[in-house]
């Protein structure tokens, strides 16, 4: 059984930066490409990046391309989510999760462990 731990999250004002983590425990994911999504409140969770086991191939919902980095170590179990340039909208519950192959997919089906979430407030 794995279990995923988010944190990073936080009050920032809009043009800020944070940096999520992810650290993976219980089994090692090291084969598994790993993403982060979001959910506002209302809102459908939504896609925000992803990346492949090796690190060598990551994905971007639009909204983010370029504004976001996703990044792990292996040698950790951890997965990262750079954010820069930080938008209002970007107010989420923010979660990771491990996906069920080793592509960076975008659809929520594809991952099978979540996080708990971490809460990122962006003001205006």
């Amino acid at each position: 059984q794995g279990q995923l731990i988010e944190s990073g999250g936080g009050l920032v004002q809009a043009g800020g930066s944070l940096r999520l983590s992810c650290a993976a425990s219980g089994r090692a994911f090291s084969r598994n490409a790993m993403g982060w999504f979001r959910q506002a409140p209302g809102m459908e969770r939504e896609f925000v990046a992803a990346i492949t086991w090796s690190g060598g191939s990551t994905n971007y919902a639009g909204s983010v391309k370029g504004r976001f980095t996703i990044s792990r170590d292996n040698a950790k179990n951890t997965v990262y989510l750079q954010m820069n340039s930080l938008k209002p909208e970007d107010t989420a519950v923010y979660y990771c999760a491990v996906s069920n192959t080793i592509l960076p997919v975008t659809t929520r089906d594809r991952y099978n462990y979540w996080g708990q979430g971490t809460q990122v407030t962006v003001s205006s």
